[in-house]
């Protein structure tokens, strides 16, 4: 029994472990600004930058436009942004307008329930970005943006998509 009792700290952190400890991201679907349901499997052949972020969340913002950036400049190379908002529904009415006004044009979700979070980072520290591969798999998870973070991203999604196709003349 006190064998049994001294393996229970690692079981617990066996069932407590984020997604990324397992190969392939977890599914899910959630609800755009639009109300329409997007799920993660539409997204299947691609690579995935899901990006979780709130409103109150300084750092989050500061990263937003590097995630514009990417997803203007490698969307013709197979690659999006997921970006996923985790505030609950009395700072809800705050999203849309940070959105208009940073202009952002790739997907935003609304986890207001905080569960995709949970499923990727159980501790739900923000911002928390997850690189999926094409063929979903977890390739690469960041935690937290300071500046100049957006170039270690960069390069990242440059590994996954590989070479720009060449130029025909």
């Amino acid at each position: 029994m006190r064998r049994l009792l001294s393996l229970l700290p690692f079981l617990l952190f066996l069932l407590a472990a984020p997604a990324w400890a397992a190969d392939k991201a977890p599914g899910f679907t959630l609800r755009d600004l639009d109300n329409r349901s997007v799920s993660l499997a539409q997204y299947a052949g691609k690579v995935v930058l899901i990006s979780f972020w709130a409103t109150w969340c300084t750092p989050c913002q500061a990263e937003m436009p590097h995630l514009q950036r990417f997803h203007d400049q490698y969307r013709s190379q197979g690659f999006t942004v997921l970006s996923i908002n985790t505030d609950d529904p009395r700072s809800a009415s705050q999203v849309k307008p940070i959105v208009k006004a940073k202009q952002l044009t790739f997907p935003v979700l609304l986890d207001r329930e905080t569960t995709v979070v949970g499923l990727f980072n159980p501790a739900k520290t923000l911002p928390f970005s997850v690189l999926i591969d094409r063929e979903g798999a977890i390739a690469k998870v960041f935690t937290g943006y300071t500046p100049g973070d957006e170039v270690q991203v960069e390069a990242s999604v440059q590994a996954l998509l590989g070479p720009p196709p060449a130029a025909t003349p």
